[in-house]
């Protein structure tokens, strides 16, 4: 029985999205956004050779096609990039409303988001005050921290101090649809930190707003302070089945390697393995040794987004992306005949562009099945045929609106 593999290299898009005009940073439209693209062009001009050498080199992705890719998506030939493919490659569009991590990962799923997502101003403050009363009796304190959009390290240099005199938790946003509250591990307490996004997500939910996320740090003012691994996403439910409801439906296993387990709140997810990317790739690498027969491996490497595309790191994005080149080689030469490997991203997040925020771009589709010969060309698709794809190749029913391109 065949075996279905989904890596999701978070934020990896390649530019062209249709509708890029209606999507912002900083107050301007994403129109003409592309991260794998311009990271290429900037280590192909030198741009970008901290901790690397140009140009950007991924000869494992490049040969099943991610350089052809990029050219249908957007129509930019990269330096680097112009292997004559040989495994399946496309590029696929997203409908649903958002360029964020639940909307990108549930319509790959088979499930575009039917609503639009709650964003808070970019004020100061942000939230309403009677969110903020909520919050401050579930957490049991007298006030909050922060109470605006920012970055996660920045605002724990600015407000780590403050949170470990009041013993206040640190509540924040972007410009996606997330609560965010900082805690220290030690003095606030991981537990408590965790109960208390638990405790708050039904509350932003029924605002809908995508994700609580906790977010853990520890340090002290004299060192600085440092987010730790024991982050959780307290995420929207996904408003209908998806593809990993439909393949445990028919009685096979999913096995949620990164985020996956948080994006779709634990539904149609039989185990879930967490850790930095490097730990997530040896889970990768092991679970092509012992997946069973018929099971669905689902994995997000977030760090391409959370590390380099949001910082705006043009040269840690480039050496992610050489590094998962490796990886992702690794793995596809210790697949099995009969194994489906697809590849694909959930947006942009161009370390280019100007702002902090997503882009609005096409993804990358790329695979192979072990044991077919040849390329496969399958064009511009929708996001949610990446879905179908997987449960028509481990022959579970799926549902519309996706259409399986195997």
């Amino acid at each position: 029985m065949p075996r279905a593999f989904l890596v999701v290299m978070d934020s990896v898009g390649i530019g062209g999205a249709p509708d890029a005009d209606s999507f912002f940073n900083d107050g301007k439209p994403d129109t003409g956004a592309n991260t794998l693209g311009h990271i290429a062009q900037a280590c192909a001009t030198g741009r970008a050779d901290e901790g690397r050498e140009r140009p950007l080199h991924m000869p494992n992705l490049d040969g099943l096609g991610l350089g052809a890719a990029l050219t249908l998506a957007s129509g930019v030939k990269a330096r680097g990039l112009g292997a004559t493919p040989t495994g399946l490659w496309g590029a696929a569009t997203e409908v649903s409303r958002g360029k964020d991590t639940p909307s990108g990962h549930w319509e790959l799923a088979g499930v575009p988001v039917p609503w639009d997502w709650h964003y808070f101003p970019d004020t100061r403050p942000c939230f309403p005050d009677d969110l903020v009363a909520r919050i401050c009796a579930l957490a049991g304190t007298d006030g909050i921290l922060g109470n605006r959009h920012a970055s996660g390290t920045v605002i724990l240099a600015e407000e780590g101090a403050a949170h470990l005199q009041s013993g206040w938790p640190i509540c924040y946003t972007s410009a996606d649809s997330v609560f965010q509250i900082a805690a220290h591990e030690q003095a606030f307490g991981l537990d408590r930190l965790l109960d208390l996004c638990r405790a708050a997500a039904p509350v932003l939910h029924d605002m809908r707003v995508g994700r609580v996320i906790a977010r853990p740090f520890v340090g002290d003012a004299q060192n600085g302070f440092t987010r730790t691994g024991h982050r959780r996403d307290f995420a929207v439910a996904p408003p209908a089945p998806t593809l990993c409801d439909w393949v445990q439906g028919a009685g096979h296993r999913v096995h949620a390697i990164g985020k996956i387990g948080d994006i779709f709140s634990g539904h149609g997810i039989d185990t879930v393995t967490k850790g930095t990317d490097a730990e997530l790739a040896q889970d990768l690498l092991e679970a092509v040794a012992t997946a069973e027969p018929g099971s669905l491996t689902f994995a997000n490497l977030v760090e391409f987004d959370s590390l380099y595309g949001h910082r705006r790191d043009v040269s840690g994005y480039a050496r992610a992306l050489e590094w998962v080149d490796g990886v992702l080689g690794r793995m596809i030469a210790a697949l099995q005949p009969g194994d489906l490997l697809l590849i694909t991203a959930d947006h942009g997040n161009d370390p280019t562009w100007r702002g902090t925020d997503h882009t609005r771009e096409r993804v990358p589709v790329l695979g192979c099945i072990v044991g077919e010969t040849g390329q496969r060309a399958v064009g511009l698709r929708a996001f949610a045929d990446i879905g179908a794809s997987v449960a028509a190749h481990l022959g579970v029913p799926g549902q519309d609106p996706g259409r399986s391109f195997l």
